[in-house]
């Protein structure tokens, strides 16, 4: 039987930590649904990599076009779906800026290598052929030899503050359960949706 708490990040916590058991890789992953001012929706997965109750944060570079979307319109959803649970977690919400500091205590517990990517790629730009990415990260490496590389101006983290929570579990004869969460005066509302 499912299980549905009272509270939607209590439920949302939980169902991670099936998911980390059962998912053969990344149950962090999640679809980031972002749309800029000329209206175009676009999506792409994204790995969550810190959560509480102010929101879901993940980090990319800030020119990304994610980060271009987020800049002109700060309203996305995201979306978990775990196959081997036959579960999904939709969320919408507002994004907001993680903290200098907080993206700075990520960055340093990166793996070296993945902070020099950082500074070799001009993500979601036009790139002629692998050998000029290949290339700049050897440049990024000589750059910052050893474990001293800082995070790049134009690398942060973004929040995901939920206005929005639904939960879908999949049932036998496509009875299946879906729960959503919106907020109160008392904290959220729960309430259930026909699949």
């Amino acid at each position: 039987m499912t299980e549905f708490f009272d509270d939607p990040f209590e439920t949302f916590t939980a169902w991670l930590a099936e998911a980390a058991k059962t998912e053969p890789s990344d149950p962090n992953a999640m679809t980031l649904a972002t749309c800029g001012s000329d209206g175009r929706p676009s999506a792409r997965i994204v790995l969550l990599k810190e959560w509480d109750v102010d929101g879901f944060v993940f980090y990319t570079n800030l020119e990304s076009r994610k980060s271009n979307e987020i800049g002109e319109n700060p309203k996305v959803a995201l979306l978990f779906h775990w196959k081997s649970l036959a579960r999904q977690i939709r969320i919408e919400g507002q994004v907001s800026a993680v903290s200098d500091a907080q993206a700075d205590a990520y960055f340093a517990g990166r793996p070296r290598l993945s902070r020099i990517g950082a500074w070799a790629s001009a993500q979601s730009r036009p790139l002629a052929d692998r050998e000029t990415f290949e290339a700049d990260f050897a440049a990024a490496d000589a750059r910052f030899p050893g474990d001293a590389t800082p995070r790049p101006p134009f690398w942060s983290g973004w929040r995901v503050t939920p206005a929005s929570f639904e939960f879908w579990q999949d049932r036998e004869f496509r009875l299946h359960d879906r729960i959503t969460f919106t907020p109160s005066a008392s904290g959220w509302r729960q309430s259930r949706l026909y699949p």
